[in-house]
């Protein structure tokens, strides 16, 4: 077993605690975004299932009715964003490439789902958007400092002055 894999205690299991979140977190937004993308009937400005129906349906009841209309200006071209957006975050939290920055946009991205689409969902613990901005924040806090590219550049950097080469296992 790799040195960075040998547990010695209860302790050491901690640091793969976000792992099961990275993983979980990565494939839901991945597949969001997918989702998003190959969905014809989404990606239109109006219609039955439509980006455009849906940012028209919420409107009266977001918090910030503001947000909704900036998307309605454009709906094809949030969604779009959206997907992106989703397809970007799921990528970068499941490789572990700028994990923190990768988790403030998927932390960005359920905040602005939040506070327009599920915003009047009540009791507010029904709202899936506010679940997913408190899973992010761990991850925004620590990264991904295991199993993931920025382990290994971290353990090159460190590796470069004592002439070994970084690991994935930290």
């Amino acid at each position: 077993m790799a040195s960075g894999m040998s547990f010695t205690g209860r302790g050491d299991l901690g640091r793969y605690a976000l792992l099961p979140l990275r993983l979980f977190l990565g494939v839901t937004f991945l597949y969001a975004g997918l989702d998003k993308l190959t969905d014809s009937a989404f990606m239109a400005s109006e219609g039955p299932g439509s980006v455009g129906a849906l940012m028209e349906s919420v409107r009266g009841t977001a918090a910030l009715p503001g947000l909704v209309d900036l998307a309605l200006k454009s709906p094809v071209g949030f969604g779009y964003a959206i997907a992106l957006g989703e397809l970007a975050v799921g990528i970068g939290t499941l490789l572990g490439a700028f994990a923190r920055v990768a988790a403030a946009g998927g932390a960005l991205i359920s905040l602005s789902l939040w506070l327009t689409v599920s915003w009047a969902a009540t009791p507010y613990y029904y709202g899936n958007d506010l679940v997913y901005l408190m899973a992010w924040l761990p991850l925004v806090i620590a990264g991904a400092p295991l199993l993931s590219v920025d382990a290994a550049w971290s353990g090159r950097r460190r590796g470069r002055g004592r002439g070994r080469r970084g690991a994935l296992f930290g």
